[in-house]
């Protein structure tokens, strides 16, 4: 079966709306109802974030939702159980996102096996090595249909750049900037010439970017520059004191994508 990324990139090709949101957050057993409540009012894609008690990558907001996560009770055993009948009701593409060192403690081999046993499309590992992934997890990945996507900077050097297109399938992350997560960028201080740089290049993979995508505004300029944008932080935020995000999510992705 093909995976459902590249069937989302073969079908819409601008505006791809991705939403993260921290597994076990704002409570234990929230995780499906949001991805059922994403799905429902128009997301694209969701990126499931699993908890680590030392997210060095994430900013205040993520970070806070990470504890709470953990404190919860929330673990990678408990996800893939939370997760299993998820494909009975869910039919968009789904990233498992978090740091290597829980997925190596669960056992890499285990990990990919259970992904593709329950629907996971892809993981998101940034503090997973290119060269190592490469030599000793990617025929790991590629047996289980996994994709593992690589993230860019506006620090990556083009070389570099290269590399990671050629070893990517499904898409690129596109880090707007060189900060954590969070942290409310305005639409005008993103780097336009680095994105610019990037749809010279003529990547085989399509991109989509992430960090500082909080509103309309926003999104909508990521999207000239990618075939879409991601939102983290600002979703965490808006369902962190929120028993009814079953209304409150209806509002923030019509807030993001109402004509």
């Amino acid at each position: 079966m093909k995976n459902r990324i590249n069937q989302l990139f073969e079908t819409k090709k601008e505006n791809i709306l991705s939403v993260y949101f921290t597994a076990g957050f704002p409570k234990l057993n929230d995780t499906v109802e949001i991805i059922q409540q994403l799905e429902k009012n128009g997301v694209d894609l969701i990126e499931i974030g699993i908890p680590f008690s030392d997210p060095t990558a994430d900013g205040p907001i993520i970070q806070k939702s990470s504890e709470a996560a953990l404190k919860n009770g929330m673990s990678l055993n408990l996800l893939f159980e939370q997760l299993k009948t998820i494909r009975e009701s869910v039919n968009i593409p789904l990233v498992l996102m978090g740091y290597f060192n829980p997925v190596l403690q669960f056992g890499v081999e285990k990990f990919c096996k259970k992904c593709a046993e329950i629907g996971i499309d892809g993981t998101i590992l940034p503090d997973l090595p290119l060269n190592e992934f490469e030599q000793e997890y990617e025929h790991i990945f590629r047996k289980n249909n996994l994709h593992n996507i690589l993230l860019i900077t506006p620090q990556t050097s083009e070389k570099r750049i290269k590399q990671i297109d050629k070893a990517s399938s499904g898409f690129i992350y596109m880090v707007s900037s060189a900060s954590t997560t969070g942290t409310g960028k305005k639409v005008e201080d993103f780097q336009q010439d680095y994105f610019e740089k990037i749809q010279q290049m003529n990547l085989k993979n399509p991109c989509i970017i992430g960090f500082g995508i909080s509103d309309k505004a926003t999104f909508n300029n990521a999207c000239k520059y990618a075939r879409g944008a991601i939102i983290g932080s600002a979703f965490v935020k808006s369902i962190s004191n929120n028993d009814l995000f079953v209304e409150s999510i209806p509002v923030f992705i019509q807030n993001i994508l109402g004509k």
